[in-house]
């Protein structure tokens, strides 16, 4: 076989049938889960049936050009032996050759190269961990599960910790994964320590964006219209707060099934138990054969783990009571089982026995029954412990202080003391104390929760701990000031790929550096150089909650370090500037600021100069946005990043345009467009919040509209709207559909347009929870309703801002919505209402110097007040049209002024004065080039018509 080009045929073996080109294993005609590694090792294997492979060829196929250590070619082979099940019923597939390589000893049969390989699993929709053991025992539990799942939609599995609750967990998903439109999704709740941070955790597992302060909100807006099945497994440390989520969760969102695993009961509302009970283990009074023997899933799950670790290990007669007898005394609890095998090969069985028997008699005193299942799962882990060599005792005691997944490499800098564990670590996981995710480029190794907890209390006896959760913090600190100076060199992708999944890590660390016994220094830098990897996930709330103990902390010092301040005021105030309008985020923006300036750091001048721009545009103060703006653009010159002078402009444009100087506005905005050129990286997204083309486009559209270029402004608003979503960042989609899509459509009166671009803000600002986003989106839904005529609910959508709080009206964007309020009310006879709203509107526009909207609002003024019959009406309406069109004509707002004279020529009409009507309106519209199709140019040349 060796001599064909294997990527032209295929293989069968026992049950399996590989497809090495499509990189498919089949048993029994159902796609295998095995990592990439291990598939490649089979291959190699398959290649040559009953020859012998050596380790350099292996490792040279598998790894070429790479140099790897021969403990990782163990680590892939046991997790291929576990898959294929060798050594189970007999079936033996590889075997090794001490000191030299692997034999393939299966009949292997050739296919033909056109035999059709099935269709490929749907796991690219999960993130369902890789089972690296087959299940055992547990087939009609799996079955029968799934089908009730379906009718209940909610099942918690309870049983005793290491009885195999995961697994089962894992294999029903598996089964079903495919009655899901959505997806199944897979939450490990074992690392967690603050069950407030559930939320959070799966949020960023469905790789939701938020920018809420409530995590829980941004997932129940995502999952409800959604199909899938979500995973929770290990809430016993949680129940409470899983309870809680999960009720919210069938309340919000009934096509999400929730499948949950504990070691108690959620006790939440709809909850099914099922409690599985442990593997079946014959009786004591039966004396059993071999083939007796395999009807018990306990002594099948040990003679399989057995036969992966020991070459030639077998079911007989004569050991069946023996194993029967252990299985027994581990009370069929599958880890316990698994550990007990897995040292087959140091001991022999019956010493095993011997030790497992002298150890349990210690414990239990002879009535092992009355024990806690969580007692006996420890009592097991004690002896295993014990069977360990001092060497790796010391390593697995020592990996404790890992929380979640981590790396060789991290293993090797933290616990090593410069010496390679690789094969401590490799023996670990055979022994399935350590467990290897093999499915990526990279391998994550992790300790379950039970045997965690318990090395960590071997790490306490041997007086170590303090040590290495010591040497644990300050890796993940300089791992990450390594990421910190990353986030702006290396492509995003790239750099979520390489730090974020450490994040429980990064958590524990940051636990024990501002505990009693920690170290608060560490605490502080660790909080410090972390700060991208919350703004990476969006985990704002997250990053208060870790900036405000680092800053409590750096208060109690006695010295203080002026930079670390400034830092940590930057990172309060990044926490806070897109979920919290309150003066906090000014108060940290202009420390971080004073700072700064005092430092001589110009990318943290302009970090904070930005901060409080976004803080005066958000609370009303435009001329001190736009001096802030002014000061950016003058720091900008001084920084090594040409795009901040770029930054400059643009904000400096966007407060012009709110301050109403238009033509001024376009110029800095047209020059930023025509500088700019994208970054590969997304490093000004994360440190700017937005995309910074989308977002002048969105302004650029705003102002060519007002100065009377309606066609120029709807087809960049197209573009945009295109480029933010080929961008996939959240809030860069709201700044185009929000400031600039949305308005710029419904300004032109296209409706057929407004109502898409409001349907996809809606959906978007829902998915992601962006609160203030989708206030304005609810409002915007009122306006279009009222051009559609159904003028009672659109009021209704539109009276909503009332309801709001005050930090949410201040929002610039909002004062339109008071004039489309008023028109609202004025349409629907409420005029005295309609008035008092438009003057509260024309105040805020005044006081503030909001003045963009002030030509328009007067406008609306003018028609209230003839709609009012009162008698000085025509003459007042008079005097506010002609104020509005000084105001449009001193912005150079063409499009405000086109409305207001299309307004006051009507009144000219309706007094009998048709020249003085035609006198204001004709020289407006003559200076119009585009947009003969909007509805205004439509309504004012129809009235010209009228007035021949």
């Amino acid at each position: 076989m060796s001599d064909q080009r294997w990527a032209d045929i295929a293989a069968a073996f026992g049950p399996f049938r590989l497809f090495a080109a499509q990189r498919l294993l089949l048993e029994h005609e159902k796609p295998l889960r095995l990592g990439s590694r291990a598939l490649e090792i089979l291959t190699v294997l398959v290649e040559n049936p009953g020859e012998l492979v050596t380790k350099e060829e292996l490792i040279g196929r598998v790894w070429p050009d790479t140099v790897v250590e021969e403990g990782n070619l163990r680590v892939h082979m046991a997790a291929l032996r576990r898959a294929l099940g060798d050594g189970q019923a007999g079936n033996r597939y590889v075997v090794t050759v001490p000191g030299r390589g692997y034999r393939f000893v299966a009949p292997v049969s050739v296919l033909e190269p056109s035999a059709p390989a099935p269709a490929k699993s749907r796991e690219a929709a999960s993130n369902l961990p890789l089972l690296l053991t087959r299940m055992v025992g547990r087939a009609e539990i799996v079955a029968a599960l799934a089908v009730q799942l379906a009718q209940r939609r909610f099942i918690t599995i309870v049983g005793a910790g290491g009885i195999g609750k995961t697994t089962v967990a894992v294999a029903i998903a598996d089964a079903v994964m495919p009655n899901y439109r959505d997806k199944v999704a897979f939450v490990d709740l074992s690392p967690l320590t603050d069950a407030a941070l559930i939320p959070s955790m799966v949020v960023a597992i469905l790789g939701l964006p938020t920018h809420s302060e409530n995590a829980l909100t941004a997932l129940i807006a995502f999952l409800s219209d959604k199909e899938m099945l979500l995973v929770l497994d290990s809430c016993e440390h949680v129940v409470d707060a899983v309870a809680n989520l999960v009720e919210r969760v069938r309340e919000a969102a009934p096509g999400v099934h929730i499948l949950a695993t504990s070691r108690e009961p959620l006790r939440a509302a709809g909850e099914r138990l099922y409690r599985l009970l442990p593997l079946g283990v014959p009786p004591s009074s039966v004396r059993l054969k071999a083939e007796e023997a395999l009807a018990f899933p306990a002594i099948q799950l040990f003679v399989e783990r057995a036969a992966a670790v020991l070459d030639g290990f077998e079911l007989t007669d004569a050991n069946a009571p023996i194993i029967a007898d252990i299985c027994r005394r581990l009370d069929g609890i599958a880890l316990a089982i698994e550990l007990a095998a897995g040292r087959i090969d140091a001991f022999g069985l019956r010493e095993l026995a011997a030790r497992l028997d002298d150890r349990f008699r210690l414990l239990t005193r002879g009535r092992r029954t009355a024990l806690p299942r969580h007692q006996t799962l420890s009592t097991t882990l004690d002896w295993s412990y014990q069977l360990l060599p001092e060497s790796e005792r010391t390593v697995l005691h020592r990996v404790a202080v890992f929380a979640g997944r981590f790396t060789l490499e991290a293993v090797e800098a933290v616990i090593s003391g410069g010496e390679s564990v690789v094969d401590q670590v490799a023996n670990l996981v055979a022994k399935s104390l350590i467990t290897a995710d093999i499915g990526g480029d990279v391998v994550y190794y992790r300790l379950l929760e039970t045997t965690r907890a318990y090395a960590l209390d071997k790490l306490e006896e041997s007086g170590e701990r303090s040590e290495y959760v010591r040497r644990h913090a300050d890796y993940f600190r300089a791992l990450f000031r390594r990421a910190e100076l990353e986030w702006d060199r290396r492509p995003t992708a790239e750099w979520v790929a390489a730090y974020v999944s450490q994040t429980d890590n990064v958590r524990a660390a940051l636990e024990w550096a501002f505990s009693a016994s920690g170290d608060g220094e560490l605490g502080i830098d660790l909080t410090i150089v972390t700060v991208p990897l919350w703004l990476q996930l969006s985990l704002m709330d997250e990053c208060r909650k870790h900036v405000d103990r680092a800053l409590a902390a750096a208060r109690a010092r006695p010295e203080h370090d002026p930079r670390r301040d400034m830092q940590l005021n930057a990172a309060l105030g990044s926490s806070l500037v897109y979920t919290s309008m309150a003066p906090e985020a000014r108060s940290a923006w202009g420390r971080a600021l004073e700072i700064a300036k005092g430092v001589g750091d110009t990318d943290y001048q302009l970090r904070s100069l930005w901060g409080l721009w976004v803080d005066g545009l958000n609370t009303g103060g435009f001329k001190n946005a736009l001096s802030l703006a002014n000061q950016f653009y003058g720091v900008a010159a001084h920084s090594s990043d040409p795009l901040d002078a770029l930054m400059g402009d643009r904000m400096i444009g966007i407060a012009q345009h709110f301050i109403g100087e238009q033509r001024e506005a376009r110029q800095h905005i047209d020059r930023m467009l025509a500088r700019y050129v994208t970054p590969i990286r997304a490093s000004h997204i994360a440190r700017y919040q937005f995309d910074q083309r989308v977002t002048a486009h969105a302004f650029q559209a705003r102002i060519l509209w007002l100065l009377g270029f309606p066609d120029q402004a709807m087809q960049i608003v197209g573009t945009m709207v295109e480029d933010a979503l080929s961008i996939g960042h959240a809030l860069s989609l709201c700044n185009a559909l929000g400031q600039g899509a949305c308005p710029i459509s419904l300004f032109c009166g296209n409706l057929v347009a407004a109502e898409r671009y409001l349907n996809m803000l809606l959906d978007h600002t829902a998915r992601h929870a962006l609160e203030a986003w989708h206030a304005w989106a609810l409002c915007f839904r009122g306006a279009v309703l009222i051009r559609r005529g159904e003028v009672a609910p659109g009021l209704q959508a539109l009276r909503s801002i009332l309801d709001k709080g005050p930090e949410f009206r201040a929002l610039p964007r909002y004062l339109a919505v008071f004039g489309e309020l008023a028109q609202a009310m004025g349409r629907s006879g409420e005029i005295p209402q309609a008035l008092a709203a438009i003057e509260l509107a024309i105040e805020r526009s005044e006081m503030r110097e909001e003045r963009w909207y002030l030509a328009e609002l007067l406008r609306i003024k003018g028609e209230l007040l003839l709609r009012d019959n009162a008698t000085s009406a025509a003459r007042t309406a008079a005097d506010c049209f002609q104020v509005s069109l000084d105001w449009a004509r001193r912005q150079a707002a063409l499009s405000w002024e086109l409305r207001t004279a299309t307004s006051f020529a009507r009144l000219r009409r309706d007094n009998g004065d048709v020249l003085a009507a035609r006198n204001v309106l004709t020289p407006v519209y003559g200076r119009f080039t585009e947009g003969f199709g909007t509805t205004d140019l439509k309504a004012a040349k129809e009235l010209l018509d009228e007035l021949q």
